[in-house]
């Protein structure tokens, strides 16, 4: 048969090749119907066919199908399918596979003139601009970081159909991490509306507003909104699970009093609440329509099943009402290698370790652009960058630019070239004290800031600084010019042509794809989770849960987690593994311990079984970690209490911060060990030659006169 616009239809069998699920799905009759689709269980697949199984049967013709997701990758993905089935052409013919914010486009610039008459309108291609005049209005920064978390914000409120007047209770209520107190980012919201206001009443419009002034048209004008249904009668909607109050409006406002709808998502997938999704659209649809069908996927192609019973492990685990949604994915590929876990004394070494496993990958025939490594922010590229470099593996960024690359980055190594040329520039000891009050200007505070943006910069200036002390543990005379230098040459090299190779991205920009090997890194508490969700809501931490979820279920074969119980080579290793690999890991075959390490893990058995020294490096690696985090004997406190006041006093007066004088880790290690000497003193970690002749009489006293601890 035809279809309108001269679409061809019939052509391709649409039923072949489905699973019962799949089958069920696509031949589901006109009316709600809800998909809950796994991850790997063919969605698209299973979405495409249906809307193509509707226009063939004569249920629908094709120019009246509008089928929406949530990125332009997505609906091109979408649109290529459809061409394949038949039922979408060039233009406007056929079925319309578009993006929520480019249906709303189309739409308003057809009803505007009818609908409001003569008051223009502009669309604006960014809105920092006006956010920017808003916030020095409300006496707050206006640095780049600060415009960008203020206009996430706003994107939020207006997402969730909050308005200026009600943002600060709804802000408090939310929890969200805030960059200026409430009332001031609410005054910001205030006079940005305003501000999109001109004199002659012309409008200038953001994402947000498209969808929300068609919605108004089509809730305020009876006959433009039959006009639109009578357009079209059918919908899809794609990750359902990520729809926010505004979009679930619009969608309401397209159907009217109609029930012919297509949802698919997967609450145990839902990791943008941030961004105002909302997972209760898709829990409640049952609710909203008495009368769907809702058919769950749960076959997965995608993956071996050893890393499908992980993935179900790890969601197995979670918590609350997303939870009880959960799928139960069966495998259906066949039998692969076993997912890996690894424990590394730092992150330096779990970089080493996974590059020297991704080119034994590519030298077993893996394709470079069929590995990812996977981390939860974008500032832990930068030590994956540096060994990828070294090991002369190609590498593209997703999600984000290359550590380099980045404005606070590029910002910092001016700053470093231009105090280089000083004649007092610093060198071994003084290079890193010197060094974070150069960056603190540029957002390095000694505590992480609120706020995304800000966060976001912190991490990767941390990072730098982090950089610089693994440099000098290799040159203790390291001065700032060599810093400089060195870093100059890292930078050149940091910037590789766009290639095919191994992809670097954080796991919110994985979402959506899939490769034949992918690396999970750095999962440690305090990254995934990540600490601002940890000091939230047990929600926030289901989130990251969710997250994680998502990282495992991009792979196909191989699957490695590792994490690493320091930052820099030979520090303190005061972290913990993820809360979310308890219960994960292989355990002993002897005494049910759990597992880590390759040789384990070949094994089957922990050191102890296997009959290691317990005086080993693998087997002190645990004590030093537990001994980091334990809390300090009453005596020791107080000691650690005297040193920060008097770490406090002395900053203030070399009017610095704080934490360039000693770092709470070193200040702990002195309140624990009571050196009785310099000589004692100076074997502390993080006591150099230059901050022992600077501040070692003083600390030494401090100790001498402390109580002693009772025995």
């Amino acid at each position: 048969m035809s279809g309108a616009g001269g679409i061809v239809v019939g052509v391709v069998d649409h039923l072949a090749d489905l699973d019962p699920e799949q089958l069920a799905a696509v031949t589901a009759p006109r009316g709600p119907v809800c998909v809950l689709a796994g991850a790997g269980t063919g969605k698209t697949r299973t979405i495409t066919r249906r809307i193509a199984h509707l226009v063939e049967g004569g249920q629908v013709n094709p120019d009246q199908v509008l089928a929406v997701t949530f990125t332009a990758r997505a609906a091109g993905e979408m649109r290529s399918r459809l061409r394949e089935l038949g039922v979408s052409g060039a233009g406007s013919s056929g079925v319309q596979a578009q993006t929520f914010h480019a249906a709303a486009l189309r739409q308003l610039r057809y009803f505007w003139p009818r609908a409001i008459g003569d008051t223009r309108w502009e669309l604006i291609d960014s809105k920092l601009p006006i956010v920017g005049r808003a916030a020095r209005r409300a006496r707050l920064a206006t640095t780049t970081e600060m415009l960008r978390d203020l206009a996430s914000e706003i994107e939020w409120a207006k997402a969730s159909l909050i308005g200026p007047s009600g943002y600060a209770a709804a802000a408090v209520d939310a929890g969200r991490d805030l960059p200026a107190p409430v009332e001031q980012v609410a005054q910001v919201f205030a006079a940005y509306e305003a501000a999109k206001v001109t004199d002659d009443g012309d409008r200038l419009f953001d994402f947000d507003d498209l969808l929300i002034y068609t919605t108004q048209i089509l809730t305020d004008d009876a006959g433009l909104a039959e006009e639109f249904r009578s357009r079209y009668r059918c919908f899809v909607v794609d990750e359902y699970q990520d729809v926010t109050p505004v979009q679930h409006g619009l969608l309401k406002a397209w159907l009217g009093d109609r029930d012919d709808l297509t949802v698919v998502g997967d609450a145990n997938q839902t990791i943008y609440t941030f961004a105002g999704a909302q997972a209760s659209f898709l829990l409640n649809f049952s609710r909203e329509y008495p009368q769907a069908q809702v058919v769950r996927l749960v076959r997965d192609y995608r993956s071996t099943p050893e890393v499908v019973d992980l993935a179900n492990r790890v969601i197995g685990a979670a918590r609350g009402r997303a939870a009880g949604t959960r799928l139960e994915l069966v495998g259906q590929r066949p039998p692969g290698p076993m997912p890996r876990f690894a424990e590394y004394p730092d992150e330096p070494a779990e970089a080493a370790a996974t590059v020297a496993d991704i080119g034994k990958l590519i030298a077993e025939g893996v394709p470079a652009s069929e590995i990812a490594v996977l981390y939860r922010v974008n500032a832990q590229s930068q030590v994956y960058e540096e060994a990828l470099t070294q090991a002369q593996i190609p590498y593209q960024i997703r999600g984000g630019d290359a550590f380099f690359a980045r404005t606070e980055i590029r910002q910092a190594l001016r700053e470093i070239t231009a105090a280089a040329r000083t004649a007092d520039a610093a060198a071994g000891e003084d290079l890193i004290d010197t060094l974070r009050v150069l960056l603190f200007p540029l957002g390095l505070t000694p505590d992480e800031p609120s706020g995304a943006e800000a966060k976001s910069r912190w991490a990767s200036l941390s990072a730098l600084v982090e950089l610089a002390e693994d440099l000098r543990t290799h040159d203790s005379e390291l001065s700032l010019g060599g810093l400089a230098s060195e870093l100059a040459s890292r930078s050149a090299a940091g910037h590789p042509p766009t290639m095919n190779g191994v992809t670097l991205s954080s796991l919110h920009a994985a979402k959506g794809l899939e490769w034949d090997a992918v690396f999970l890194v750095g999962l440690t508490d305090g990254a995934v989770p990540i600490s601002h969700a940890i000091d939230a809501s047990a929600e926030a931490v289901e989130e990251e849960r969710r997250l994680f979820y998502v990282g495992v279920t991009r792979a196909r074969e191989h699957l490695r987690l590792s994490w690493a119980l320091a930052r820099n080579e030979g520090g303190r290793r005061g972290r913990r593994k993820s809360r979310f690999l308890v219960g994960l890991l292989p355990t002993c075959e002897r005494c049910s311990s759990n597992l880590m390490g390759s040789r384990a893990l070949a094994s089957g058995l922990c050191d102890s079984c296997a009959g290691v020294p317990r005086g080993s490096a693998s087997a002190r690696s645990g004590v030093a970690a537990r001994a980091a985090t334990m809390p300090l004997a009453p005596a020791d406190a107080a000691l650690f209490d005297s040193l920060r006041q008097w770490r406090a006093a002395e900053a203030n007066r070399e009017k610095k911060p704080a934490f360039t004088v000693f770092a709470d880790k070193t200040l702990r290690e002195i309140a624990t060990s009571r050196p009785a000497g310099l000589h004692e003193l100076k074997r502390v970690s993080g006591v150099g030659p230059a901050k022992l002749e600077r501040y070692g009489d003083a600390v030494v006293a401090i100790v001498a006169s402390a109580a002693v601890p009772a025995t």
